[in-house]
C-alpha cells in the first residue's frame, strides 16, 4: 500500500513541472531510485500492510459483535425488566377435586395446576373462575416455592373470575401493579407469565392480534371486550397476568383456541378493566351486586325477544309482563301439561333501544342501577305495549 502511494507521489509532481526542467529530471531520477527500494523492501513492507490491515480487522470486527451485543440487550431490557418487577406477583394455584365415576359410583381424587396473581397486600389472589370451580382443597405456591392453603373469598362466574386469599405476612407479597385504563392497540407488545404444564413462572411475549372478541363463560354469559394475543399460552397459564410493555397487568389469561389442546398463536384474556368493576364486591360479599330485570330466559326470533321464563316475585313479573303459560288438562286419572308460548310477551325495545338478544338485554340493564325504571316495549298479542319496570339487585353466584 506504502509503496503504491510513494509512486504515485511522484507520478502527480512530474504533471506539474516541464518536462525539460532541471526539477523534472531530478523527479524522474527519484522516482527510478523509489521504484528500485521499494522492490527491495517489498516483502516487509507486504507483512507491515498485512498486520496493519489485520489489527484494522480486528478492531472492526469487535466493534461489531459490541454494537449487536449492546443491540441485543436493548431490545430484551423491556421484557427482563418487567419478568423482574412481575414474576413475584405471580402464584401456582394446585386444586384438588373429588369426581365421582359413574360407572363403579366411587370417588376419584383429580389434581390440577393454573395460574394467578397477588393483587395487594392482603393476601388477595386473582384467578379465573374456571380455575378453581368445585375445587375441594386450594394451595397457592408463591415465588419462593413456598406453599400456603388458600380460602375462597367470591367468584363471578359470569366473567369467569375468582379470588382467594392467603395468610402471609405483607412483606412477603408483591402486588401485580393493575393498568389504569391505557387505550389498547392491535399490534401493541404483550407479555404472558404462567406456569404452562407446571413449569413456575414462564414468559411468552406477542402482540395483541385483535379486540373486541366475545367469549362464553362457564354458565353461557357472554364476555365481552376479550383481548386476542398470539403470546404463547397453554394450559395451565389460565388465571395468569397479561402484562404491556410498562409492566402494567391489562388482562387475566383464560382461553386458548386449539384442536390439540396447546397453543396456536390463538389466546384469550379478559380484559382488566372488566376485572376491576367486580373486585371490590367480589372482597366484599363474595358475589357480584347486578342490576335485575328479572327476566331469566328469553327465546331470539329475529323480532325480538320472547319472554321464557321469569323470575318467581321478580322485578317483571311485579311489573306486570308475561311469560309463557302452562296449561294442565285431566282426562279421567291422566294429567296432560302443555306450555302456551303465544301468552308471552314479546320485548321488542328498552327505553326506545331495540333489543334483538339476549345479551343486549342484560348488557343495558346492567348499565343501571337498583332502583332505576326501564320501559319496556312489547307485543302483546296484537298489541303493543309499554310496561315501565323497576330494576331489583341479583347476586351474580
Amino acid at each position: 500500500m506504502l509503496f503504491i502511494v510513494e509512486q504515485n507521489f511522484w507520478k502527480i509532481v512530474k504533471l506539474m513541472l516541464n518536462k525539460d526542467s532541471v526539477i523534472m529530471r531530478h523527479c524522474e531520477e527519484r522516482e527510478r531510485r523509489s521504484n528500485l527500494q521499494n522492490v527491495s523492501r517489498l516483502p516487509r513492507r507486504f507483512f507491515q500492510n498485512l498486520l496493519a490491515m489485520t489489527c484494522v480487522g480486528l478492531i472492526y470486527i469487535t466493534n461489531v459483535s459490541y454494537a449487536q451485543t449492546t443491540r441485543i440487550l436493548e431490545d430484551e431490557k423491556n421484557n427482563i425488566e418487567i419478568y423482574e418487577n412481575v414474576n413475584k406477583a405471580v402464584v401456582n394455584i394446585t386444586t384438588r377435586r373429588v369426581q365421582v365415576n359413574e360407572f363403579f359410583l366411587l370417588a376419584v381424587p383429580s389434581e390440577g395446576s393454573a395460574s394467578g396473581f397477588v393483587i395487594d397486600k392482603q393476601g388477595h389472589i386473582l384467578t379465573n373462575y374456571h380455575v378453581i370451580e368445585n375445587a375441594k382443597d386450594l394451595v397457592i405456591t408463591l415465588y419462593n416455592g413456598q406453599p400456603y392453603q388458600a380460602k375462597l373469598i367470591g367468584v363471578d362466574p359470569d366473567d369467569d373470575i375468582a379470588i382467594v386469599k392467603i395468610e402471609i405476612p405483607p412483606e412477603k407479597l408483591f402486588p401485580g401493579m393493575l393498568d389504569p385504563g391505557s387505550e389498547l392497540k392491535v399490534g401493541q407488545k404483550v407479555l404472558a407469565i404462567g406456569n404452562p404444564f407446571g413449569l413456575d413462572r414462564t414468559l411468552t411475549t406477542g402482540i395483541i392480534s385483535s379486540l373486541g372478541r366475545a367469549l362464553r363463560s362457564e354458565n353461557n354469559r357472554l364476555i365481552k371486550g376479550i383481548i386476542q394475543t398470539d403470546a404463547a399460552i397453554n394450559p395451565g397459564n389460565s388465571g395468569g397476568p397479561l402484562l404491556n410493555s410498562n409492566g402494567y397487568i391489562i388482562g387475566v389469561n383464560t382461553a386458548i383456541v386449539s384442536k390439540v389442546g396447546q397453543s396456536a398463536g390463538i389466546g384469550f384474556a379478559i380484559p382488566i378493566k372488566t376485572v376491576k368493576k367486580v373486585i371490590k364486591d367480589l372482597i366484599a360479599y363474595g358475589y357480584v351486586i347486578r342490576t335485575n330485570i328479572g327476566i331469566l330466559q328469553a327465546y331470539e326470533t329475529g323480532n325480538g325477544l320472547l319472554i321464557t321464563q321469569l323470575e318467581p316475585n321478580g322485578p317483571a313479573q311485579a311489573a306486570g309482563l308475561s311469560g309463557p303459560r302452562l296449561i294442565v288438562q285431566r282426562r279421567g286419572a291422566i294429567e296432560y301439561r302443555s306450555i302456551d308460548h303465544s301468552a308471552a310477551d314479546l320485548i321488542t325495545a328498552v327505553d326506545g333501544k331495540e333489543i334483538k338478544t339476549f345479551d343486549e338485554l342484560l348488557d343495558y340493564i346492567e348499565l343501571k342501577k337498583p332502583g332505576n325504571v326501564v320501559n319496556v316495549s312489547i307485543i302483546r298479542g296484537k298489541k303493543r305495549l309499554t310496561i315501565p319496570v323497576t330494576l331489583g339487585k341479583s347476586k351474580a353466584v
